[in-house]
């Protein structure tokens, strides 16, 4: 029997950085493991996995997959051609790869790669981030070896022989940012004096957070508190000539952060969405926060994630109608109240899963080849 050769893995998916940095935590954690493994991303073409993926050093293909378009069902032909040309050239990328297991992460691309992986015989995995499954992870279900969640009750939508409770994989370093906050503040050109607030509104930004600063943008310089404000390329123009006359040095503004440990050290409270990587992240960084669930996604599956953690006094929930009115005052009224935000940070910490992306590859490893086991 071959011993300690070498591991070939596709990891596809991405679209959102909720699908995306799971995708390179799993990566990582296979390197760890198995440090002759060839890893290769398999992304949708124009999406925000092209850039992220070899900025965190691995190569990545992409394919011409798009989603259907709801609003105008006739330009769904462009879509069911483009679906059909990424199944070819998902089959040719497996034929020319030879991947040993193929994992999928949710978004575009894990389709149609997924599917003609399972149809070469090449064992497929499932990471699925929500409480609510995905379309394309439901779909792929049956033919997947093990399907990895964070949720429990997820037998509703996998076969609950293959499910394993995991926790979502989130960025290296998060689970010792209070060891961070002098870098932070050096980082973050912040003054140590003044307390911080940090809104992030996933990595593709939200509508509703940036206009609820926007909307309060005097009432924030004229407090004593600084503020590290990600709002997302598509908003940033907009966020920037908001405040390009204020003269203020107490609001830092980005598009993107990639130090996201920094920024959660920086942080006294946290303003988010309720996204599943986000919850994931403020389970392990243990900050007070306050959430604002997206009303635009399936089944309103966040807030259900909000739900599950305001349920256990363990954050705020304002809802996104409510938010341009409520959510300055709130985080204001929560930087003030030190016991309150004490319980939310004690109370978020104990939803934290550790080590999610190391249990996920050892088990994949474990699942595939005898040989792969063997050190």
């Amino acid at each position: 029997m071959q011993k300690n050769r070498e591991i070939r893995v596709i990891i596809s998916g991405g679209g959102t950085g909720g699908h995306i940095f799971p995708a390179i935590a799993i990566a990582n954690a296979i390197k760890a493991e198995k440090t002759n493994a060839e890893i290769l991303f398999v992304g949708a073409l124009g999406r925000m996995e092209m850039q992220k993926v070899p900025a965190a050093g691995y190569n990545i293909v992409g394919l011409p997959i798009m989603g259907f378009n709801r609003s105008s069902l006739w330009k769904n032909f462009e879509v069911l051609a483009k679906l059909v040309k990424s199944l070819f050239k998902a089959r040719k990328i497996i034929k020319d790869f030879k991947p040993d297991m193929a994992i999928g992460v949710g978004g575009y691309a894990s389709g149609p790669l997924l599917w003609m992986a399972s149809f070469s015989k090449v064992p497929i995995f499932i990471q699925e981030q929500n409480s609510y499954a995905g379309v394309t992870n439901k779909l792929l279900a049956k033919r997947a070896k093990k399907i990895f969640v964070a949720y429990p009750d997820m037998q509703k939508f996998f076969p609950a022989n293959r499910i394993i409770i995991s926790g979502n994989p989130v960025r290296g370093g998060l689970n010792n940012v209070s060891n961070l906050k002098h870098e932070a503040i050096d980082f973050f050109k912040l003054d140590p004096a003044k307390k911080t607030i940090l809104c992030i509104g996933g990595s593709l930004g939200a509508r509703t957070l940036n206009e609820s600063i926007i909307n309060n943008i005097n009432k924030i310089v004229e407090s004593n508190y600084q503020l590290i404000w990600q709002c997302g390329a598509y908003y940033h123009a907009a966020c920037q000539k908001s405040i390009e006359n204020l003269k203020n040095q107490n609001i830092k503004l980005y598009d993107f952060i990639n130090r996201m440990d920094l920024a959660y050290a920086a942080a006294d409270v946290v303003i988010s969405r309720a996204g599943a990587l986000s919850i994931s992240e403020l389970c392990l960084v243990s900050k007070p926060v306050i959430l604002v669930p997206s009303p635009n996604v399936a089944e309103d599956h966040q807030t259900k994630n909000a739900l599950a953690l305001t349920e256990k006094n363990a954050a705020v929930m304002i809802t996104d109608n409510d938010a341009p009115k409520k959510l300055i005052d709130e985080t204001f009224a929560l930087l003030n109240n030190e016991n309150k935000s004490q319980m939310l940070a004690n109370n978020i910490s104990k939803f934290a899963m550790h080590d999610a992306a190391k249990n996920i590859a050892r088990e994949i490893i474990k699942n595939v080849k005898p040989e792969m086991t063997n050190q």
